[in-house]
């Protein structure tokens, strides 16, 4: 039975393990989780999760558990995972896909201010002259904001970091998307922000944010995503379970 592993922990990595149990059960699936939260929604088939030591260590796990193919079905912004999977399958001559959702693209109205980073948006807040910003970055991201002492922060994650927000002033909210343009409005207007920051994520779950900021003629500072390496990549899981098909017919 041809193994696939899918380097998952988004939406799409979960629709192509659905896909697959449903219509290719002559295929074994692993899905590789980061681990980065406790209570991540389980695909079907076979789960691993944590990291598997770089790129070497990937290579060592795909070489004994003789996976036919990848897919890497990471977050737009999971560069280090994306390196290491690229490295391990041309070392291991295994074919890699990338699966990535489809990028934003701007509107009529939008206010989007374009940084490289976490960094970059921070210094783009100073220059806005913000008071309420609403962030729904990860913990280490955050650390760029930390001496805005002045700035009102509203930061959303899954789940509670293990330590203290770096933030002077900062209001915690724990919410697991999708996110809808109504609810991201109430929640904007009714805490008076003024600027938004986001990464360039894509995808549905989390562009009522930005839907909410355009309505309310606010600006978003938004981090580009890191270059991926080289390679065939799709935008939605339909196309990952076509190339798997071609690959391993059934």
């Amino acid at each position: 039975m041809p193994h696939v592993l899918i380097l998952g922990g988004t939406g799409e990595a979960l629709a192509l393990a659905r896909a697959l149990a449903l219509h290719r059960p002559d295929l074994a699936v692993t899905t590789s989780l980061a681990g980065a939260t406790s209570t991540p929604v389980q695909p079907p088939g076979a789960v691993r999760i944590g990291g598997f030591g770089g790129s070497e260590g990937l290579g060592d796990w795909l070489h004994q558990a003789e996976v036919a193919a990848v897919v890497d079905a990471t977050h737009p912004f999971a560069a280090t995972m994306a390196g290491h999977a690229a490295a391990a399958c041309t070392a291991c001559g295994i074919p890699r896909l990338k699966l990535v959702r489809p990028m934003w693209q701007r509107r009529d109205g939008d206010r989007w201010i374009a940084v490289a980073d976490a960094a970059a948006a921070a210094q783009a807040l100073v220059t806005l002259g913000a008071s309420r910003v609403f962030l729904t970055l990860g913990t280490r991201e955050l650390r760029a904001f930390a001496g805005l002492d002045s700035m009102v922060f509203t930061v959303r994650m899954i789940e509670a970091p293990a330590e203290p927000l770096p933030l002077a002033r900062a209001d915690l909210i724990l919410a697991r998307g999708p996110f809808g343009e109504r609810e991201e409005y109430a929640l904007i207007a009714g805490r008076k922000i003024d600027a938004v920051v986001a990464k360039a994520s894509g995808g549905d779950a989390t562009r009522g944010k930005i839907d909410a900021a355009r309505a309310l003629g606010l600006p978003v500072v938004m981090i580009a995503r890191p270059q991926m390496p080289p390679g065939p990549t799709v935008d939605e899981p339909a196309a990952a379970f076509a190339w798997l098909s071609q690959r391993l017919p059934g």
